[in-house]
Formats: structure tokens, C-alpha cells, sequence
């Protein structure tokens, strides 16, 4: 479950309203994240000698060179509220835009402005971005996938209240 600032919310709508008309559709991967889920990153980072996901995550550098190269925050925008990771959906097949690299691969091919994939994949990643831009946020250099709202209403707060079905039910 996917949550946000109203803020970031209200502009999410306005850039889907952009891009529907040009035949897309967004879908989050990521927003809101407790700061004890962002604590649980930070010591898989350091301390976790579990590599069984590096093929599929960090194929080509280091764990712990995650957080130098920007990949992994000790303290996350995700935890204000108003950053997403998001992609596009081709609204003709339902299916995900290929944007040349998947999301959370960290590594050079997911930079926004690599240009080591087809045209059809960067002139994608460029649509999704200039949208988001468009509608108030701020790409991140290494991510193609993830914006954080440019006037976000808690810049300086790390929320870290617990997200839950029955906690948005009530």
C-alpha cells in the first residue's frame, strides 16, 4: 500500500490526468516508508552479508557503496511523505512501459539520463520525466523512477508511524 502527503497526492493527479491523454497510465511501486523500514535498509546496507539478490538489485557494485553512489538514504525522502517511485503503464496492453532497466536495479543503466538503452526506452524514461517536472517534482539523478514533490509540505520531518491495512481502514 502505497501512501503520500495530500499534496503529493494532488499533484500525482494532475500528472496522471497529463499522461492519460498521451495513452499512459502511473503505478507506484513505493511512497510513504516509516523510518524503522528505512533503519532496516540501512543496516541490510552494512551489516547483512546476504548476497542472494545482487544478480537482481546491484549486480555490478558493492552493497555498501549503495548509499555513496545515492542508491539507499540513512535518512529517506520516502520517510517525509512526498517522494514516489512510480513507473508508466501502456494503457493499450496494461502492461508496464519497458524503460530499460528494472525498478530497484541500482546501477549505472537506471540513471535517467543513461543513454546505453534503445530510444524507444530513453524517449519513455523522458516522457514519465518531463510529466513528473511538469507537475511539480524533482527527478533523482540515479533513479529514473523515483521524484520527490519540489514544495513538499515536511521537508525537514522523518515521519515514523506504522502503515497497515487496518490502520487506513480506520
Amino acid at each position: 500500500m502505497a501512501l503520500c502527503t495530500r499534496e503529493c497526492a494532488r499533484a500525482l493527479k494532475g500528472v496522471a490526468a497529463e499522461l492519460i491523454v498521451q495513452g499512459y497510465r502511473l503505478k507506484v511501486f513505493d511512497a510513504y516508508r516509516p523510518t524503522t523500514a528505512v533503519k532496516h535498509f540501512v543496516l541490510w546496507g552494512i551489516e547483512d552479508t546476504d548476497q542472494r539478490m545482487k544478480q537482481y538489485f546491484y549486480p555490478d557494485i558493492d552493497k555498501t557503496d549503495t548509499f555513496k553512489l545515492g542508491y539507499i538514504a540513512a535518512k529517506s525522502s520516502h520517510s517525509r511523505g512526498s517522494t514516489v517511485d512510480l513507473t508508466l503503464l501502456d494503457m493499450a496492453t496494461g502492461h508496464e512501459v519497458d524503460m530499460g532497466s528494472p525498478f530497484d536495479l541500482f546501477g549505472e543503466v537506471s540513471h535517467p539520463s543513461y543513454k546505453g538503452i534503445t530510444d524507444k526506452q530513453y524517449q519513455m524514461r523522458m516522457v514519465l520525466q518531463k510529466a513528473m517536472v511538469r507537475g511539480g517534482f524533482v527527478p533523482l539523478d540515479c533513479e529514473w523512477w523515483h521524484f520527490t514533490l519540489a514544495d513538499e509540505p515536511y521537508p525537514d520531518t522523518y515521519f515514523s508511524f506504522p502503515v497497515s491495512s487496518a490502520s487506513v481502514r480506520a
